[in-house]
């Protein structure tokens, strides 16, 4: 019975190392707020007889994210870099939720926090431990896909595509909707940015066809965003512009009327002018 009893404890001891290394993820726009999760359930908590410390794990320089001593908030020790920018939920304190929010996150906020909570009674001992890991990505903007204007079937054709302020860096299709097949791009770069950011841009080279349906697709795979920009143009069998006829018609028949209406005009001027002459005239005589 020992044995079993020794074992046991052995094992809930191995137990409570596995959750200990277990790993949150916790995916964030650029400039939002994110939340990094840390519950300890057990009742009857006295938050008096609690530190809880929020750090960077592995940084031993400036580590400290926010801590809570004795129920209250401790900056005494918190680095620079999170100053202002870091809160707990006091609603929820006394229910073991000591989870953070951390505001206006940016790409320097990109590491594995961990959230240790010390219990100190006859002595001070570690009762939970959890690892957030916080990852950053932005959205990027609607493509612009442009294309050739007209083209010769047969000929060869290029297509480009760009958008820009997104993170990270994105997944890049050219696809044929005629047929919904994957083309290979001509060409693909990506600009940095100072903030962190990415802008993309992307070419094609392909072979024209008298019905061209071509499509650039961005991918961010970490906010499982899809944009994507379309080109279509059925070629016109003489080459030449078709314009609307009743539109042409529209137009010429206001030209005529304006120059009916001008003529008018003028012709009521020379009457005027013609009766004045003759009035002065006859008052000579």
């Amino acid at each position: 019975f020992i044995f079993s009893y020794g074992f046991l404890l052995l094992l809930l001891h191995l137990l409570r190392a596995v959750i200990a290394l277990e790993k949150k993820n916790v995916v964030s726009k650029l400039g939002d707020n994110a939340t990094l999760s840390c519950i300890y359930n057990k009742r009857d908590l006295q938050l008096k007889n609690l530190r809880v410390y929020w750090q960077i794990a592995g940084q031993v320089k400036c580590s400290v994210v926010h801590a809570l001593i004795s129920g209250r908030d401790n900056y005494s020790n918190q680095c620079i870099h999170f100053k202002n920018r870091t809160q707990l939920f006091w609603d929820r304190l006394e229910s073991g939720d000591f989870s953070l929010l951390l505001l206006n996150v940016s790409q320097s906020d990109n590491h594995t926090y961990q959230c240790i909570v010390q219990e100190k009674k006859e002595l001070t001992k570690v009762v939970h431990q959890v690892e957030v890991v916080l990852s950053l990505a932005a959205s990027y903007s609607q493509p612009i896909l442009s294309g050739p204007i007209r083209n010769s079937t047969g000929e060869e054709v290029t297509f480009s595509c760009r958008s820009g302020n997104g993170y990270p860096k994105p997944n890049v299709y050219w696809i044929n909707r005629m047929n919904n097949s994957l083309l290979t791009a001509s060409t693909l770069e990506f600009i940095s940015h100072a903030d962190g950011t990415y802008s993309v841009f992307s070419t094609l080279t392909v072979k024209a066809t008298s019905n061209m349906q071509i499509e650039c697709s961005i991918e961010n795979e970490m906010l499982q965003e899809n944009l994507s920009a379309n080109y279509t143009e059925q070629k016109q069998s003489n080459g030449s512009s078709t314009e609307n006829p009743g539109k042409k018609g529209r137009v010429a028949q206001a030209a005529g009327i304006i120059c009916i209406v001008i003529l008018i005009g003028l012709l009521a001027v020379l009457i005027c002018w013609l009766w004045r002459r003759r009035s002065s005239h006859l008052v000579s005589y």
